[in-house]
């Protein structure tokens, strides 16, 4: 699947389809990481709803785990995923959040899964130590990306191949876009929502949100 030109040029011409993001899940992540991205993309589509009515949602969204089974993410919070590797559709955007990566990193079929589908999808994106799961899935093997500014020491030496930059909410390489800690995720999220549909429905998705958008300062 090709990157769409609405990612290249900004332009928002009428949709026939929501655009399918699907965000992994697994025990151990970070519950900001997931659900930040899950509330900007649900609350984007019904901010969109308001002035298209009849139009079908922007943003389809779903939390996918290996087995479509329930995980713990960190602090103990239960997630139920809608979805699992073997039930999901291919998605048009994949989200991989960060947290405690013990699980993904040592699960063959996780990072197999993650690369088959960041192969198929027109949009990959990564927050926080997500980007570990990236990198040791062969999906970014070199270039600029980010992580968690506690994290970025461990990144660049596990994988010397990329260039880990500090000091920044998000790096974006069109089709694979990689965010700083936590709420930089949000902030990642509310960019990508710019790129897709336009600067102003990303601006009144953040002020219903009541969030305080950060456009791209020092992590």
């Amino acid at each position: 699947m090709s990157l769409s030109p609405e990612l290249i040029d900004g332009e928002t011409p009428p949709r026939s389809a929501s655009t399918r993001v699907h965000i992994l899940v697994f025990d151990g992540v970070e519950v900001l990481d997931f659900a930040g991205p899950y509330e900007v993309f649900t609350t984007a589509s019904r901010v969109h709803g308001r002035t298209a009515p009849t139009a079908p949602p922007l943003f389809e969204v779903a939390c996918v785990s290996r087995d479509g089974a329930a995980v713990q993410a960190r602090a103990g919070l239960r997630v139920l995923p809608e979805r699992s590797f073997e039930g999901s559709p291919p998605p048009d955007w994949l989200v991989v959040p960060g947290g405690v990566m013990d699980e993904p990193l040592a699960c063959p079929r996780t990072l197999a899964w993650v690369a088959a589908t960041a192969r198929q999808a027109q949009l990959t994106a990564s927050v926080c130590t997500g980007a570990f799961v990236l990198a040791a899935s062969g999906v970014v093997t070199d270039g600029e990306v980010t992580t968690h500014w506690e994290d970025v020491a461990d990144l660049r030496t596990g994988f010397p191949g990329l260039r880990v930059l500090e000091g920044r909410r998000w790096v974006d390489r069109g089709r694979l876009v990689t965010s700083a800690g936590i709420s930089a995720g949000i902030d990642m999220s509310l960019h990508l929502v710019a790129r897709w549909a336009g600067q102003a429905l990303a601006e009144r998705t953040a002020r219903q949100m009541d969030y305080r958008w950060v456009a791209d300062e020092p992590a």
